[in-house]
């Protein structure tokens, strides 16, 4: 496509809008100017520029420029170039890492597999190496409201495709006359409108929203690994009761957690719906009150279900507990594992905080002594908290184990010799009311 057939951008200049250098972390004001001095243009662009405009404090700063991944790993020995789909430069400053991506083409080009072009399969991008100018890069990004360029040769911000009245009427948009396009080109981005929408408080305009009802079985054609990361996204913003909510409505949590929410659509007394909203609100709470989050503990609510019912058919089929819960979770996880991949470092905690609910419920003897002394006990209890809150287990179970971490060593022994005691003494009467067995005849 030709540069001249582009429309006209809106420039704003400095002393038009809000953003302030001031505001802009200075690694990646070190990357803009020297890409600048280096005689590259550089811009801060897309959730940077929104998040300035809007007032927020943006959680990263990005870089589009001219330069080629190898011509800005010329110009910063602290660079790495990462990425498949998409060659991009990291320049690393300690810990923070600045995101350095060069100006992508108008996707006009042919279905073609040569290096350093565009591939699409079924609709989707699979490979986009091709450069193009900023005008093209700038179509090609996924919302109005990510599609602003600040530049940093005079300050100001440039709109090509209409994100700033976008933003201030607090409107999602896809840029492009063909939403559906859109979304098959990467499904992704449906998980993006969704996450962007309860992030901002945004309503999604209708001509995008229409199609998230219809078009959530493209995602099986994306990578599990890379779902998960969409995923944890969604759950990790403060806001996953709401990312939660909107899934549903369209249709799309079916698509990432199909056992789970087949079960959703069978409650019992509102479980299991009120265990996983319990369970994401309270995550919700600690991000705000800057807590730490596992994404472990967010996964084992949202399978919970499953691996719950699961673990009750087995043992109506005489299995035991623990070969039970074992087979619950591994058949969980095989189902789940070709649509959100769930990597081992977080499977292997899920495992525990379930297989430990069982145990939680003996609390005779030493047992509670040890299980109190497990790694993931405190997740566990946790876990068991949220099951009592929902209904799902008696209340008294939890409060045991409240009133149990909280005693001293004597008191514990008392609480778990007392029930050891009463056991006992109901299992004496049980066998003193059974009647006797018959002898044999002949004897």
């Amino acid at each position: 496509m030709d540069e001249t057939t582009f429309p006209p951008p809106l420039i704003i200049p400095r002393s038009e809008h809000r953003i302030s250098r001031a505001d802009i972390s200075e690694n990646a004001l070190k990357v803009l100017y020297r890409l600048k001095d280096g005689g590259y243009q550089a811009y801060l662009v897309g959730g940077g520029v929104r998040d300035l405009l809007l007032g927020r404090e943006p959680k990263d700063f990005d870089v589009a420029t001219n330069a080629t991944p190898e011509q800005v790993r010329k110009v910063f020995r602290n660079c790495r170039l990462i990425g498949r789909r998409f060659r991009l430069a990291h320049v690393h400053f300690g810990r923070e890492i600045v995101e350095v991506a060069t100006f992508r083409g108008d996707g006009q080009a042919e279905d073609t597999d040569t290096a350093g072009e565009r591939r699409i399969h079924n609709g989707m991008i699979v490979r986009d190496n091709r450069y193009g100018t900023r005008e093209e890069d700038a179509l090609r990004r996924d919302f109005s409201i990510n599609g602003l360029y600040y530049n940093i040769a005079d300050f100001s911000v440039i709109d090509y495709a209409g994100g700033l009245e976008d933003l201030r009427a607090g409107r999602l948009r896809l840029i492009g006359q063909d939403p559906e396009q859109r979304y098959r080109e990467d499904p992704v981005r449906m998980l993006r409108a969704v996450r962007f929408a309860c992030k901002l408080g945004f309503t999604i305009d209708p001509s995008c929203e229409r199609p998230l009802f219809e078009l959530g079985h493209l995602l099986r054609d994306i990578p599990p690994a890379r779902l998960f990361e969409e995923v944890l996204k969604l759950l990790q913003t403060g806001l996953s009761l709401c990312a939660f909510e909107k899934l549903r409505h369209y249709r799309l949590f079916a698509q990432l957690f199909p056992a789970t929410d087949a079960l959703l659509d069978h409650q019992d007394h509102h479980f299991p719906i009120t265990f996983v909203s319990r369970g994401l609100e309270n995550t919700d709470r600690r991000i705000r009150e800057e807590k730490p989050v596992t994404p472990a503990f967010l996964f084992a609510v949202l399978l919970w279900e499953p691996v719950r019912r699961r673990f009750t058919d087995l043992l109506g089929k005489d299995t035991a507990d623990n070969e039970a819960m074992l087979l619950a979770v591994g058949d969980t996880f095989v189902r789940q594992r070709s649509l959100v991949a769930i990597p081992k470092r977080f499977a292997l905690p899920m495992r525990e905080i379930w297989s430990l609910q069982p145990r939680l419920e003996r609390r005779e003897g030493k047992r509670p002594h040890r299980l109190s002394a497990h790694p993931r006990f405190r997740a566990a209890y946790d876990f068991l908290l949220l099951r009592a809150e929902a209904g799902e287990v008696d209340s008294e179970l939890a409060d045991w184990w409240t009133r149990f971490q909280a005693a001293n060593g004597q008191t514990r022994t008392g609480m778990t010799a007392g029930r050891t005691k009463g056991r006992r003494r109901r299992r004496r009467a049980a066998v003193e009311k059974e009647p006797l067995e018959q002898e044999p005849a002949g004897i």
